[in-house]
């Protein structure tokens, strides 16, 4: 650790822990670093979070980076984890696949986020439990978690529940299989919902959303990322995952150093450009980071990335996200033009999410400039 963490047991001033902060090293991957001092950062709240990450009070984190104004100013490592590290991001990896789609769209491959689901596979037809509601999915419903099929990851009797679509063999055909949800009483029907939509979690879908990518492309998902998104980005090192029939895994799995995270992040909050290179639209990046359902009470979703509220100076602020399992963020707040990325190996404990938003609410935030 980069921060002397035994003075921070008795609360030392942040004078002394401001001169244990060391800015992020430079390396020649695109980032600028800057000292976080010099634009009036608390690091003390920098040293109060390394100490506990260190008695354990959060668990698992590997990594943690802050970029304001396009700028590095807090990067470190923690339990095992580097610089170089691939970190499995799980499910955070939809919010890439979402990139993808835009970049599909950009260049004409795939006309737009209505194109209809079924009709980029001809060859799986017809399919089981047939109905016009199917032939009618489009690309948008799988993006914003609303298509009408039965499938829910959070629930364990769902048709579509990702673990079932794991233990076959043709995940796509499994997906386009799905049979029509049903509203039980209880339930919100879509013309009833935020935004029209009834959001249900479904990786089957975000799966089959990189699918039609390949399908528009005619390039393997991990190909035609390294093309129009990683390389633009000076991303030299990742890891896809794909089905057992060799489609990409647009769902989850995905692995990226914890600098090329927050590369992702800064395409987010600089309107789809690097370097002042247009990588992806703005008018993408403006579709794909606009709510278009409403997930739970306290969380948004936009086209496969999340949107919670954070307070800043006591006020409510939207802060986009891509979220994985594990607790693995990459949080993009556009209002204090902000990327943070926390990485961690968590996964499966339900400490993970709440302890990761709890960082960046308590520490992060609090260590704005100005606080």
């Amino acid at each position: 650790m980069r921060l002397l963490v035994a003075g921070l047991l008795a609360g030392l001033s942040s004078p002394l822990a401001a001169a244990d902060y060391l800015p992020p090293p430079s390396h020649d991957d695109g980032w600028v670093v800057a000292d976080a001092r010099t634009t009036h950062w608390d690091v003390a709240r920098f040293a109060a979070l390394e100490g506990k990450l260190a008695d354990k009070t959060y668990k698992g984190i590997t990594s943690i980076l802050v970029v304001q104004d396009g700028k590095l100013v807090y990067e470190g490592y923690f339990n095992g984890g580097s610089a170089e590290q691939l970190n499995d991001i799980r499910s955070a990896s939809k919010s890439v696949t979402s990139w993808l789609v835009g970049a599909a769209i950009d260049r004409g491959l795939i006309p737009s986020v209505q194109a209809k689901v079924y009709s980029y596979f001809p060859d799986k037809q017809p399919v089981q439990h047939p109905d016009a509601r199917k032939q009618a999915i489009t690309l948008e419903d799988l993006l914003t978690m609303s298509s009408m099929w039965e499938c829910d990851d959070e629930n364990q009797f769902s048709s579509g529940n990702e673990e079932r679509m794991y233990v076959s063999e043709d995940w796509l055909q499994f997906a386009l299989d799905l049979p029509i949800k049903g509203f039980a009483p209880w339930m919100t029907k879509p013309a009833d919902s935020p935004h029209g939509r009834a959001f249900s979690y479904c990786t089957a879908g975000a799966f089959t959303a990189g699918a039609v990518v390949e399908r528009a492309t005619h390039k393997p998902l991990s190909a035609f990322a390294a093309e129009v998104l990683e390389k633009p980005l000076g991303i030299t090192q990742s890891h896809w995952n794909t089905s057992p029939l060799g489609i990409g895994m647009g769902g989850g799995g995905t692995r990226y150093r914890s600098r090329d995270l927050a590369k992702l992040g800064e395409l987010a909050l600089d309107d789809g450009r690097w370097k002042g290179r247009q990588i992806v639209s703005a008018d993408w990046v403006h579709h794909m980071l606009t709510v278009h359902a409403q997930a739970r009470d306290d969380a948004d979703y936009g086209y496969l990335w999340w949107c919670f509220r954070f307070p800043v100076k006591g006020v409510d602020q939207p802060a986009w996200a891509m979220s994985g399992n594990g607790g693995n963020y990459v949080f993009v707040m556009p209002s204090q033009r902000l990327v943070a990325v926390v990485t961690s190996t968590a996964y499966n404990q339900r400490y993970a999410h709440p302890q990761t938003q709890e960082i960046f609410r308590d520490y992060i935030l609090k260590a704005l400039p100005g606080q």
